[in-house]
């Protein structure tokens, strides 16, 4: 079996890491596959960067060729957080005649392969989403409801002004794409939605978690990272972590800085650990200490990281799945996170962590309390998050589920 993934970049980003660990997790099992990607950056010989001088070109210009086109043309939405998935990459006819096959595409939107390109792929496809963007407009992520209703004028957000993007690509998107492809999410939630859109309502949708390398991924003694990482010991550690830290309104800083602030009533002596991100120049005034670690580019480092910490917050208000909340189960630390879109696979209530109340900063606290004030429980905790991760995320478990998916739609 030869399977080709295809994404933006191997590593650097969510999605990319996802796909990447999907790819060895398949590897690892026996199956042929490689990573095709505009960025490489791994130096992994079985990822191939673009090759072609077309490819090259048009992954050299597009992005500024998108960002101009918003600026001159559309007059709406964000380029980083919208794609219109215009331009082509020239990538279909090698894709249609290689030798894979099944081709299973990733973050490939906007940068990648063109509307119009996803369409005239001929080879068996699965599409694991990272995102909403293939069953939206442009947008990415979004808390309105055009993708359930469909893209209609009488619909549009009254914040949007201009050309309607979203609309046009949607509808662009239905044109091009008339035979069903298999999709994949790492959530139960992702799943629903695309089983409710107006655009993929009639498609087939297979949740499977994303993976996560269990023996690499794995506990290490507490006092020990902390040693490594010179981080006080005999005190409550809370760790969050987020690509660019607190920037992020989706990421729910703002609430877990609430949160904390009413933990300060319930556990006084807690301290916080960010990465993500470096201090900032206006630092948060939270009553206890903060410490910024930056970007951590390693999984060592990561790991030691995790296993420092007593909890791992997930103030989210918005993620698809969490590969950060699979690598702190996998290093047995609990996770408290907001009961909202695919936490719920990653969080079991009182077994792995706390799910608080949505977007309630007090019983977000709570939760962080509940976890903390018991020893016994947190030591309980760990050990089921451990064997959550083993169970369910671990590289054989979901590279079976993926291989056995190929092996279904190739009739074998």
């Amino acid at each position: 079996m030869k399977v080709i993934h295809l994404n933006h970049s191997d590593i650097v980003g969510g999605a990319a890491r996802a796909a990447y660990r999907i790819h060895h997790a398949l590897r690892q099992i026996g199956v042929d596959s490689t990573m095709w990607v505009d960025v490489a950056t791994s130096d992994d010989w079985t990822v191939k960067g673009s090759t072609s001088p077309l490819t090259k070109a048009m992954a050299r210009v597009r992005p500024a060729l998108v960002s101009r086109l918003f600026k001159s043309v559309f007059k709406t939405g964000n380029p980083i957080l919208h794609s219109p998935a215009l331009l082509p990459s020239g990538r279909v006819g090698a894709l249609n005649q290689c030798e894979a096959n099944v081709l299973n595409l990733h973050w490939v939107q906007g940068e990648m392969l063109s509307i119009a390109e996803i369409g005239r792929l001929r080879k068996p496809v699965v599409w694991t989403l990272h995102d909403m963007w293939a069953f939206c407009g442009a947008e990415h992520y979004t808390e309105d409801y055009r993708w359930y209703e469909g893209y209609q004028a009488r619909n549009r957000p009254a914040h949007e002004r201009g050309f309607d993007l979203n609309r046009w690509t949607w509808q662009r998107k239905r044109r091009h794409w008339r035979r069903p492809i298999n999709i994949v999410t790492p959530s139960r939630w992702l799943a629903e939605c695309v089983r409710k859109s107006a655009l993929m309502q009639a498609w087939p949708v297979t949740v499977i978690p994303n993976p996560i390398d269990t023996e690499r991924w794995r506990p290490l003694e507490q006092a020990l990272a902390r040693e490594q990482l010179g981080l006080p010991h005999g005190v409550p550690l809370l760790l969050f972590g987020a690509m660019g830290g607190g920037k992020d309104p989706r990421k729910g800083f703002d609430l877990l800085h609430a949160a904390l602030q009413h933990l300060r009533e319930l556990v006084p002596q807690v301290q916080l650990v960010v990465f993500g991100q470096l201090r900032p120049k206006d630092a948060p005034e939270l009553g206890f200490p903060i410490h910024y670690t930056g970007h951590l580019h390693d999984d060592l480092s990561l790991r030691v990281l995790y296993s420092a910490a007593d909890v791992f917050l997930l103030p989210s208000r918005q993620d698809i799945s969490s590969n950060t909340g699979e690598e702190a189960l996998a290093c047995g630390t609990p996770v408290v996170a907001f009961n909202v879109c695919g936490l719920p696979d990653i969080v079991v209530h009182q077994e792995t962590g706390y799910l608080a109340r949505a977007f309630d900063v007090e019983d977000f606290a709570h939760g962080i309390a509940w976890v903390l004030e018991d020893l016994p429980r947190r030591r309980q905790l760990a050990e089921n998050a451990r064997r959550k991760a083993c169970n369910e995320f671990a590289y054989p478990v979901v590279a079976a589920r993926y291989k056995a998916l190929y092996q279904e739609i190739m009739g074998v």
